[in-house]
């Protein structure tokens, strides 16, 4: 079986992984338009439990990217700097480029050597594959070769993802008014001294505030007035950093002939919930075994992915996009007291009632209880 992989992030090596691990003498060509040790953004964030469907199928990777990521078992919300505790909602980070640098790694144990700095301008070099596999992310190539069915729309609000040297303790949502409007940063350490600052706020502050027009320095600095209390003198650090609106990507076919798609090239998931690089991973082990269980049986392997893997996938957009409406009101819902917004943040995505969130979450839970009797 010849395979091409198109895209070296996250879920193009770990396709690759996955495929060695099925098929030993698969010949697999894995091309990455980037250079070696060059990304965009700082860390990403998964939940705490979510590398464990690694350990079963994959003790090794498992192995090699636990130790490096940062843990936490708590959220905080601070609101016009008065700070609730979430307790039990664990997470773990881990800075996008060292989680490809690990992977590239552990590829590399598997003879295969991903192909950096390669960008292409058609897909046709691959025509006499077996199987080509698009990992190139948002604005896929792949994905323009073919009929996929695709419908894109972009969300309203304006985000930028900064980096910082300030470690935080727990993943931190925080708001604030400024003299432009309100603002989110959502907040949190992915090594041990350096963290990622995602700063957001609505349409019309963003327009109010003449960020549009703003050379970069100046744009990072008023971020860095707006939460200089959290920041306490930290810089924010750019790394291609720039205001953009989180696109939601869908397609109705996940495969065309022998072309598949997976990761952010085929679905997106608001960031607020933390799992795009967690869903391209899972696609990746969902589509090898799909194509194992079909005995390389390329359409039918590729059927079988979309029915096994849509359903799970269309779940979690589902509660991404329930949390992404949150966001978009952000701004509406700083006007509640602290514990009533922290309570209808954690509530947002609509699958936590007050018996799970007791279980979940016991000391928030008695302290809104106390909150609501003394109301």
């Amino acid at each position: 079986m010849r395979v091409a992989i198109v895209g070296a992030g996250p879920a193009g090596l770990y396709s690759a992984i996955q495929l060695r691990l099925a098929f030993a003498d698969a010949e697999i060509e894995i091309v990455e338009r980037n250079p070696e040790d060059v990304t965009w953004g700082f860390g990403v964030v998964f939940s705490d439990t979510a590398l464990d469907f690694l350990a079963g199928d994959d003790p090794d990777t498992h192995a090699l990217i636990l130790p490096q990521m940062q843990r936490w078992r708590d959220l905080t919300i601070d609101l016009h700097g008065q700070r609730i505790t979430i307790d039990g909602i664990g997470f773990a980070a881990i800075g996008r480029l060292r989680l490809i640098q690990l992977l590239t790694r552990r590829a590399r144990s598997l003879a295969l050597e991903p192909r950096f700095g390669v960008a292409l301008e058609s897909i046709e070099k691959y025509a006499d594959f077996d199987l080509v596999i698009g990992a190139d992310g948002l604005n896929s190539l792949l994905r323009s070769s073919g009929e996929f069915g695709t419908s894109q729309r972009q969300m309203d609000n304006h985000f930028i993802w900064y980096g910082t040297r300030k470690p935080f303790a727990t993943l931190t949502q925080t708001f604030r008014d400024s003299a432009y409007g309100r603002f989110n940063a959502h907040h949190y350490r992915y090594a041990a001294d350096m963290s990622t600052f995602i700063v957001e706020t609505d349409a019309s502050t963003w327009q109010a505030a003449g960020f549009a027009d703003l050379e970069e320095s100046r744009t990072r600095a008023i971020c860095e007035e707006i939460f200089a209390d959290v920041l306490e003198g930290a810089p924010l650090v750019c790394n291609h950093s720039c205001w953009r609106t989180f696109p939601l990507l869908r397609n109705e076919r996940w495969f065309d002939g022998n072309r598949v798609l997976l990761g952010d090239a085929l679905h997106t998931a608001h960031f607020s919930i933390g799992s795009g690089t967690r869903l391209a991973m899972e696609d990746a082990i969902a589509l090898v075994k799909a194509l194992r269980e079909n005995k390389q049986d390329i359409a039918a392997g590729l059927s079988a992915y979309q029915a096994s893997r849509q359903p799970i996938v269309d779940k979690l957009v589902a509660a991404a996009g329930r949390s992404a409406r949150w966001y978009e009101e952000f701004a509406r819902h700083m006007d509640l007291p602290a514990w009533e917004f922290a309570d209808a943040y954690i509530r947002r995505g609509g699958r936590i009632d007050d018996e799970r969130l007791r279980a979940l979450s016991p000391r928030f839970m008695a302290g809104l209880e106390s909150y609501r009797a003394g109301s």
